[in-house]
């Protein structure tokens, strides 16, 4: 939509659609008995004996503050740990209030502070507004995968089936394959995930057979394959999504990282409340379930991500937190949040442009030794977000498997990479190989495309 096209009303499916979603474990999981109390402590006048909470004053840590990088001193990119870049950090001190709330259990959704930061981020990012008609919040995690396991489960049983983009993300494999899902593979391109495709599954779809209830796709810098996915299509799949009663599990951990020379396509989470929905012009809302990270743009070990979606769906999730690992860690949380707060919205996302064009940077570098190395070899798209090439092989008698070559001589040759089956759910074979490209310097990339091409060469030629 352009800026002058005015926001179409918002309608929200009522919670009572989401009956048909929710898992048998899900719809009998009931709320903890202690968590789900937590929120009347903060009653006013009442006085809680109610969660065997340790006091604070007996945790032996008194002081918390760290240094971070100032993206407005920075000139670019991260630094690179010398003197010069020491004096362009910032102190950012935890006061003993928000030390205390770190130390101690916390809101099983999330710290408040975080949330309301995370929801003012949805908002600037995606054009959503937390309550009202839209029906959505925020869920903090332990990671996106955290939270992607925990929809899965809260909207799978056994043996249903799933649509997956193919190639997928290789870590939610086993999630499908522990419910022996049924996973109906939709192929991907250039331009991403294949709606024309889609389509036709669904339109062709066995009568009286029960159709998916979730796809889920990874929509920029797709790992393996690097793509990024149009507006085109995922204007298409939104509306096959509407068409044909499916939730969006948008898996979007390099969102941040987009660095496309074209303006950055819009996500499903904003597209579902600016696309018309019907002839009156309103915007359906409810159908996406987007998931963020924060590890690839602050910290991996942090283990922060959050969900983003219907409330139901999001209650489910909740429900399944507080009965396993019962929440995402209050320090890391307010560790987070002491310096996204201190920060803003601007910085941070200064921040997130700076590390954009780092992998840009890594990316030509990655790009121009695959040219000198395995041209003719090979054959890729240039990735333009993420952190991974996804090239095909072509060595004689290899066409249809590189997992014995990478597994095998690639490897006795020193170079380690993934074979393209592992991201495929029926396990297939595949001439295509994903390498990560984020780690390495310019030297070690020369070398292991070297390494690499030597590999091929010989398979090709008979010697390995």
């Amino acid at each position: 939509m352009s800026a002058q096209t005015p926001k179409p009303k918002i309608t929200k499916l009522p919670a009572s659609h989401y009956d048909q979603f929710l898992s048998i474990n899900a719809k009998e999981r009931k709320p903890s008995p202690i968590r789900g109390l937590f929120p009347l402590e903060k009653t006013p006048g009442v006085i809680s004996l109610l969660a065997g909470k340790p006091n604070v004053s007996t945790f032996p840590f008194t002081s918390f503050n760290f240094t971070a990088r100032d993206p407005l001193k920075a000139s670019s990119g991260p630094g690179t740990g010398t003197d010069a870049d020491k004096d362009q950090d910032i102190s950012v001190q935890i006061d003993s209030q928000d030390l205390a709330t770190g130390l101690q259990y916390g809101d099983t959704a999330g710290i408040p502070s975080l949330l309301r930061w995370l929801e003012g981020l949805q908002e600037k990012m995606h054009g959503r507004k937390v309550g009202g008609d839209e029906g959505w919040k925020v869920f903090v995690g332990s990671g996106s995968q955290d939270l992607i396991y925990k929809a899965v489960q809260a909207v799978l049983d056994p043996g249903d089936p799933i649509f997956v983009e193919s190639p997928v993300y290789a870590g939610v494999i086993p999630m499908f394959q522990s419910l022996h899902c049924e996973q109906v593979e939709i192929g991907t391109d250039a331009h991403g995930i294949c709606s024309d495709s889609l389509r036709k599954i669904l339109e062709e779809w066995p009568e009286g057979k029960r159709k998916p209830k979730v796809l889920y796709t990874v929509p920029y810098g797709c790992n393996p394959t690097g793509m990024t996915a149009t507006v085109e299509r995922r204007k298409e799949v939104l509306k096959l999504a509407r068409e044909h009663n499916f939730i969006i599990f948008e898996d979007d951990p390099y969102y941040y990282l987009y660095y496309g020379a074209a303006q950055r396509p819009p996500s499903y989470f904003t597209l579902e409340a600016t696309e018309p929905s019907n002839s009156s012009g309103e915007a359906e809302v409810g159908r996406v379930l987007r998931f963020d990270s924060l590890s690839k743009i602050l910290s991996a070990g942090m283990r922060i991500g959050w969900a983003s979606g219907p409330e139901v769906l999001l209650g489910a999730i909740e429900r399944h937190t507080a009965t396993s690992n019962l929440q995402t860690s209050s320090l890391t949380q307010i560790i987070a949040h002491s310096l996204l707060s201190t920060w803003g919205y601007d910085t941070f996302l200064l921040h997130t442009e700076h590390v954009s064009q780092f992998y840009k940077e890594k990316r030509d570098v990655f790009q121009n030794a695959m040219e000198k190395h395995m041209a003719g070899l090979a054959e890729w798209v240039q990735p333009e977000s993420g952190m991974f090439f996804w090239f095909k092989l072509g060595t004689a008698g290899e066409e249809a498997d590189s997992k014995s070559l990478i597994e095998g001589p690639a490897f006795s040759n020193g170079v380690l990479t993934l074979p393209g089956t592992v991201f495929l759910p029926n396990g297939r074979k595949s001439a295509f190989v994903r390498a990560s490209f984020s780690l390495l310097g310019e030297e070690e990339v020369d070398e292991a495309l070297r390494r690499l091409s030597e590999t091929v060469k010989s398979v090709k030629e008979g010697r390995a």
